[in-house]
């Protein structure tokens, strides 16, 4: 029996901020780059909130010879409780200039200052003309749909 052609390919997680186990970025980027060497086709990171970090993590990765896509994962900030939950939970920072402009505001507001921010961070990524932009739902895609109309 014959194999019919498929689009299938393989995507990996990679870590702007380094992951929680691992004991150095370095050691980090050299076990990400195994993981290339074995057939990856690209790689998503785990979310960040500072392109900074993940302008970083390309060159990073460029330098230790990862050459494939690497796709920037993004998640809005929508209430307070992320400010503590994320960073808790997926081991990532946070900048003060988010942190400190969501800290005692509504819902309403949050969720604005959330998706401005990431507005203006999925702006500054295409600008540097990323492969494309990964978005991260853990309960609703209406923040999201909002994000991605204004691009269209």
């Amino acid at each position: 029996m014959e194999s019919a052609p498929t689009n299938f390919c393989i995507g990996v997680g990679g870590y702007p901020e380094k992951h929680f186990e691992a004991p150095s970025m370095d050691l980090d980027l050299k076990l990400l780059k195994a993981k290339v060497d074995a057939g990856a086709d690209y790689i998503v990171t785990q979310m960040f909130y500072d392109n900074i970090v993940y302008f970083k993590f390309v060159d990073d990765c460029r330098n230790a010879g990862i050459n494939i896509p690497i796709i920037p994962g993004i998640k809005i900030l929508s209430t307070e409780a992320h400010l503590t939950a994320l960073p808790k939970y997926f081991h990532i920072d946070i900048p003060e200039a988010l942190s400190s402009n969501l800290r005692g505001k509504s819902k309403h507001e949050i969720r604005k200052i959330g998706l401005e921010w990431t507005m203006n961070q999925v702006q500054e990524l295409i600008d540097a003309k990323v492969p494309c932009v990964h978005f991260y739902i853990m309960s609703s895609a209406k923040l999201i749909t909002e994000v991605v109309s204004n691009f269209k």
